[in-house]
């Protein structure tokens, strides 16, 4: 069973489903649904779609070059079937997969953490630029906290008097 990519999304295409178009030089290209096919009918470049894999590659939001993605590509190819090949290969795709993922982890928490600044500066610039919102709520929460202080300093003053009665 062939799994196929889409030529504008680059997402799985399935046996039995999406469509193909087959060019006058016997070039093949496969869609993944009927916006894809549009899209590329329109000549539309999916680098410039935001919503595609090549835009997210190109743009740097994704991983792109990594030693992981060529055992996906040698998955491919057919091989002659031997025993010890095949247990072997398989052990190496279950520790090329937890690599795989280990390395998107990393460059996704390498890539937010400019975000994280931006945020952390976005924050103290919405507070700075609307103090007088929670001021009141930071005053009610002091009055809360004395009242609070008050009432168990009431609380405790008959104890210690029945103990010095005592």
């Amino acid at each position: 069973m062939r799994l196929e990519k889409c030529y504008v999304c680059s997402s799985t295409v399935y046996p039995g489903h999406g469509t193909m178009f087959v060019r006058n030089d016997a070039k093949t290209f496969r869609f993944c649904r009927s916006k894809c096919r549009k899209l590329f009918s329109m000549k539309k470049n999916p680098r410039h779609l935001r919503w595609t894999k090549a835009f997210r590659a190109a743009a740097g939001k994704e991983l792109v070059v990594d030693a992981t993605f060529e055992f996906e590509r040698r998955r491919n190819v057919v091989a002659k079937y031997d025993r010890e090949v095949m247990a072997s290969s398989l052990r190496a795709l279950t520790k090329v997969s937890e690599v795989k993922v280990l390395r998107q982890a990393d460059f996704h928490r390498r890539r937010m953490r400019a975000k994280e600044v931006t945020d952390r500066k976005d924050g103290l610039r919405d507070l700075t630029q609307s103090i007088q919102l929670v001021e009141p709520v930071l005053v009610r929460e002091r009055a809360d906290a004395k009242a609070r202080v008050a009432a168990a300093v009431r609380v405790e003053e008959p104890q210690a008097r029945m103990a010095v009665d005592e």
